[in-house]
């Protein structure tokens, strides 16, 4: 699967996003080594400590259903970039630190690793 196919089904599950408070809907695809994708959306909660984003969402039912090889995620927040929070870059660190992160800025596929985004990352 290459990259704009896996945007794009990132793109389609923002749709399921549940933001009544902040109205900001992002929708991830995560991409398995084997070629299976995962999606996930952010969900809002009135506390807001119990919201989860779109990526973790992704990864939590990829593990859930025991995987643990992963390839790429694709995040989408509709017409501008959406960068995993710190929260997130954490997390998929502890499960995949070689990881691709696939984003659109101005219509403009983008890659990034995640040494990028979090070049000291922790891990036990």
């Amino acid at each position: 699967m290459d990259y704009s196919e896996l945007y794009d089904i990132a793109l389609q599950a923002r749709n399921n996003a549940f933001a009544p408070f902040s109205g900001f809907k992002v929708g991830a695809a995560l991409l398995t080594k084997d070629g299976k994708v995962y999606t996930g959306v952010n969900v809002e909660n009135s506390s807001y400590g119990a919201t989860i984003c779109a990526e973790r969402t992704a990864f939590v039912k990829a593990i859930s259903e025991g995987e643990r090889r992963f390839a790429a995620i694709a995040i989408s927040a509709g017409f501008e970039e959406a960068l995993p929070c710190g929260i997130c870059r954490q997390f998929m660190y502890e499960f995949a630190p070689e990881i691709t992160i696939v984003t659109m800025n101005e219509n403009v596929l983008r890659t990034h690793t995640l040494a990028e985004l979090l070049p000291e990352g922790f891990r036990l």
